[in-house]
């Protein structure tokens, strides 16, 4: 490790699409396997450095997450977009900011005003409702910036037409729901260690990388591992989609634990 890297620790929260797995009212194999690596619960990320810890959304299950992996401390939310199965676990960050007071969340404009709107109660002064949480918004743009010391690089890419912050930590990128990316964006994930990027399914998606498009990125950026999330049933079980990937990519699953 050079000399002025931090030490990351990451868990996967979640490695599930917007339903998780296993689906409501599903028979689908899949969605009765009994191997814990197929049971996923909604995509999101711990990440931690010298004595803080953030998450990368904060989503339906964040409540259920964050009891499985005992998490005493939160610092802050870094948020990709929108979507329920991003944000819909804003409300349960109240159990933090009792400890920490007001907690600072990063991400896009767009990303603000969908949360203010959905959680008038929180963002309103005139509505605030006793206990619940206390954000503090930090609006993000495409410049680096730093958080307790660690440089942050978002990135943005489409979710068919909707822009989404992905991040960069150091050497570490997080992608999810991404459908395209422009040519400038491209070149904030040269040289990273880690690359997680979107894997829906095998057939193709209107919003998603598929298998096979999430491999040709892959096989693009070049990173010296990458791990696969926001994984759908019809992406197939673990332990026979893993037999077919490349050496240095993998099926990330609930609970997964790098450090780098």
């Amino acid at each position: 490790m050079k000399k002025d890297k931090k030490l990351l620790n990451i868990t996967f929260l979640g490695t599930g699409t917007s339903q998780g797995i296993p689906m409501i009212a599903s028979s689908d194999p899949v969605c009765l396997s009994k191997d814990a690596k197929d049971k996923r619960l909604r995509s999101s990320i711990l990440i931690s450095w010298d004595d803080v810890s953030y998450t990368v959304d904060c989503g339906l299950d964040f409540r259920q997450q964050m009891l499985r992996e005992n998490v005493q401390s939160l610092n802050g939310v870094f948020f990709t977009h929108q979507h329920a199965d991003h944000i819909g676990g804003l409300d349960d960050l109240r159990a933090f900011c009792y400890k920490i007071g007001e907690m600072p969340i990063y991400l896009n404009k767009l990303t603000l005003k969908s949360l203010e709107k959905r959680f008038e109660y929180i963002f309103d002064p005139a509505l605030k409702y006793p206990g619940a949480p206390t954000v503090k918004p930090n609006i993000i743009h495409k410049e680096t910036f730093k958080v307790a010391g660690l440089e942050v690089t978002p990135i943005e890419v489409f979710h068919g037409k909707l822009p989404i912050t992905a991040y960069r930590f150091q050497d570490f990128a997080y992608i999810t729901d991404i459908k395209y990316i422009e040519e400038s964006e491209k070149e904030k994930l040269r040289n990273l260690e880690v690359l997680v990027v979107d894997a829906l399914r095998i057939d193709e998606h209107p919003t998603h990388f598929n298998l096979q498009e999430a491999l040709d990125f892959v096989e693009e950026i070049q990173p010296k591992k990458a791990y696969f999330t926001h994984i759908s049933h019809k992406l197939g079980f673990h332990k026979e989609t893993s037999k077919i990937l490349p050496k240095n990519v993998f099926l990330a699953y609930d609970g997964l634990k790098l450090s780098l």
